[in-house]
């Protein structure tokens, strides 16, 4: 359970958007806040999805069913299975890069370039609808026929033998790019903090780093607690998932920053910087490391995507009683039909990863803390959280910096 759990929060957020989001806000500084966002905010919040989910034993649309028995948060239920469809289908598109950068590494393509030419490439991958709808698909197939499998033999399996080899893999990457020339300014990047640098926007962007990074507010963390034993406990899920996902991330940063500072390139490349700059760096080390580098991030968003589809998946079996492999495959048809949009019209990409990271995972995590803090029995909830110090951070302080990131992200 704590590996499907860590492989859910450990993703593409950990190794594309994490070591992008420390290089446009400062570094270590922004690293520091992240922690603390962590610890404070997000890592409560999980305790209170994972405490609905343990509690009711159901799908994210039940759960919320039972927990309000008035009505007054059942369509959360259905925000939630949106967020995770919409998520799922964007989130695709992205694995589906790493798919097909996987293939060009094994076929060594980016062998001799520069980051000019790199540029070029990902500008003709990602705008060529054909290639880009097509790895899409492959990749969310992939997602499929995991969750179709089962949450033992697909799920649990696939978390089980994949967390620790992403954690090897991730490891020598680390190890190569602090071995290179130049690699010490990118460390310094990373433990010696800049204060100067951090702003409004940034403590949010660390806020909603750590709740992208998560997977918190779309019912993933809630459905897997719902397949938790009566003796696993919820405050050591959460600190272990918590643990694996902060460790992969400043892992990810060790193995990126410092390549990207040896290579002389900003690190406030941005977004592009994994699929822009990074293949010509590692490929000058060699052949292997840039295929390692790409069978983890492949790896990665799978972990991530088949939480995501087992949100829809938990709810088309538990309240429509379709098979598994029925429901998967459906899911897969509508988000394909979607991801596709994502992938050609980048318009939809932008607005369906504003929608889900801004407003609807942000509503998800304010609607699981209120029913935490203010809904369920105060004597409950201890029977999970064990502590009335998270209790009254998930009652009072959670909600107040949700909805002061919400705003400040919308403004």
């Amino acid at each position: 359970m704590i590996m499907a759990m860590a492989g859910s929060a450990v993703g593409l957020g950990n190794i594309w958007r994490f070591p992008y989001m420390v290089g446009e806000h400062g570094g270590a500084a922004f690293i520091i806040v992240y922690i603390i966002c962590c610890l404070v905010v997000s890592l409560p919040i999980f305790f209170a999805e994972a405490t609905i989910g343990k509690a009711t034993r159901k799908d994210t649309f039940g759960a919320m069913k039972e927990v309000s028995p008035s009505g007054r948060f059942k369509e959360m239920g259905f925000i939630a299975i949106a967020s995770s469809f919409i998520i799922l289908s964007f989130y695709s598109v992205v694995g589906g890069w790493s798919f097909d950068y996987l293939i060009r590494s094994c076929a060594g393509a980016f062998s001799g370039k520069s980051i000019a030419e790199a540029r070029e490439v990902f500008a003709g991958m990602s705008s060529s609808p054909t290639e880009s709808v097509s790895c899409m698909l492959v990749f969310l197939s992939l997602t499929a026929g995991i969750v179709a499998a089962g949450v033992d033999k697909g799920i649990g399996l696939f978390s089980k033998v994949s967390m620790p080899v992403l954690l090897v893999m991730m490891v020598v990457i680390a190890v190569v790019s602090l071995t290179l020339p130049g690699s010490g300014e990118g460390v310094t990047y990373l433990i010696k903090p800049d204060f100067s640098k951090l702003d409004g926007p940034a403590i949010a962007a660390a806020l909603g780093q750590s709740f992208f990074s998560l997977s918190l507010g779309i019912g993933t963390i809630l459905t897997y607690a719902s397949y938790m034993r009566e003796d696993e406990s919820v405050i050591e899920a959460g600190a272990w998932t918590a643990f694996f996902d902060t460790g992969f991330a400043l892992i990810a940063g060790f193995a990126i920053m410092p390549a990207v500072f040896a290579a002389g390139i900003e690190p406030s490349a941005g977004p592009s910087l994994v699929f822009e700059t990074l293949p010509v760096i590692f490929s000058h080390m060699g052949y292997v490391l840039p295929v390692v580098f790409f069978l983890a991030i492949l790896i990665a968003a799978l972990s991530s995507s088949i939480s995501l589809l087992e949100v829809i998946v938990a709810w088309l079996v538990e309240q429509k009683n379709l098979s598994r492999p029925k429901a998967s495959f459906l899911v897969f048809l509508f988000a394909g039909i979607l991801g596709a949009a994502c992938a050609v019209v980048p318009k939809v990409f932008n607005t369906c990863d504003f929608v889900s990271s801004n407003v609807l995972m942000m509503a998800g995590a304010l609607i699981f803390a209120i029913i935490i803090g203010w809904v369920m029995p105060r004597e409950q909830v201890l029977t999970h959280i064990k502590s009335r110090f998270l209790y009254g951070l998930i009652r009072y302080a959670a909600p107040v910096m949700i909805v002061a990131v919400a705003v400040t992200n919308l403004l």
